[in-house]
């Protein structure tokens, strides 16, 4: 595995603004592990504005995530049944806990979380999956090629007669039309995506709906082909506030983009990917 031939190396960062709101909500990171030599975890949770302990649910989500990528033997567990028990026990953990998780007073309020998470392998392939509006978004070089979408679930429930598409405009945020960690009226809805062929050029951005509102896909991936992880990052929130006008939401993103590597740089080893990072 070790010795598998990479053209790109990975570089990547994380980025959060509060906006305009009371707290920050959002949660991202990236992590590597002892027991996945050259693999990237990338991980994005929205505790979804307006429901309490709703941070408190991407902790878990995040934590949930760290714990069992740092666990995960990948000669044992394969790649979707490891992003599976992700979700499977951020779920469960979010519901169980979720009287912990209500402020106090806030009886009938329950916790929720999107999900979004990207693992980077050393041969060459990405793997994500996605739960509720916060989004990954796939590039290459300033066009985007594939994005995930909350549309999915709406259109999976009104092609399976479960909703008609009237009643689905209507009653988008209701709770039982909400697809996210921790809703106690129905398991969250994945949808997964995969590129088992990365090159350099190729980039990743996941980012909460405090981001994505404000920018076509073209101008996101512009912003990641052109700047460094940070640059962009910093350019992206600059820019969502000033469009925003006052009633910025919170604004978080992951990006991981490979970058071509120079000729001194040949003998680059995936053991390396924790300092690239």
């Amino acid at each position: 595995m070790s010795q598998y031939k990479i053209t790109y190396k990975i570089e990547a960062g994380t980025a959060q603004h509060i906006g305009n709101r009371p707290e920050q909500l959002d949660r991202t990171g990236l992590f590597t592990s002892a027991t996945a030599p050259g693999y990237l975890l990338a991980v994005l949770a929205d505790g979804m504005s307006g429901h309490a302990g709703g941070k408190l649910a991407a902790d878990q989500a995040l934590l949930t995530a760290r714990s069992l990528f740092e666990a995960w033997n990948p000669e044992r567990v394969k790649i979707r049944e490891l992003l599976e028990s992700m979700v499977d026990e951020a779920h469960t953990m979010i519901k169980l806990n979720r009287i912990s998780l209500r402020p106090e007073g806030e009886s009938q309020s329950e916790p929720h979380s999107t999900f979004v998470v990207l693992l980077v392998t050393p041969q060459g392939q990405a793997y994500w999956l996605h739960i509720g509006d916060s989004r990954i978004y796939c590039f290459h070089g300033k066009q985007c090629t594939e994005r995930s979408n909350d549309e999915a679930y709406i259109e999976a429930l009104c092609a399976d007669g479960r909703i008609s598409r009237e009643a689905a405009k209507n009653h988008r945020r209701s709770a039982l039309l909400m697809n996210a960690l921790g809703n106690t009226l129905k398991n969250p809805f994945i949808t997964y995506g995969k590129n088992e062929a990365l090159q350099a050029g190729d980039a990743f951005l996941l980012c909460s709906d405090g981001l994505w509102r404000h920018f076509a896909d073209n101008e996101l991936a512009a912003a990641v082909a052109l700047k460094s992880p940070r640059q962009a990052a910093e350019m992206l929130i600059e820019k969502a506030q000033e469009r925003a006008k006052g009633n910025g939401d919170n604004c978080t993103m992951a990006i991981v983009k490979l970058v071509k590597l120079s000729d001194t740089e040949l003998g680059y080893k995936v053991e390396k990917l924790t300092r690239a990072v």
